[in-house]
């Protein structure tokens, strides 16, 4: 399968990912660096800020760590539960 590859400014590249979204073909991105190394730094510097100001991208992030911004329960939590 091959994936799409968003080519030009940063305004350039966030239009293609606003159009990719809005037309349900896509509801994120991945990033790759291996080409080009700055690449990563570059979308997190340019693009997020573009696709943040059109409402695609969060700005802020409920709870303290990866399992509370997925919505998942603590370890501790599961862990009670699998012995109750």
């Amino acid at each position: 399968m091959l994936l799409p590859q968003y080519v030009g400014t940063a305004a350039q590249v966030a239009d293609q990912i606003e159009e990719s979204f809005r037309a349900g073909e896509a509801d994120g991105v991945m990033v790759s660096a291996a080409q080009s190394p700055g690449t990563f730094n570059d979308f997190v510097d340019y693009v997020v800020p573009e696709l943040q100001r059109r409402g695609l991208f969060r700005t802020e992030y409920q709870g303290d760590t990866l399992r509370d911004h997925l919505g998942l329960s603590s370890t501790t939590e599961r862990v009670a539960h699998a012995v109750a």
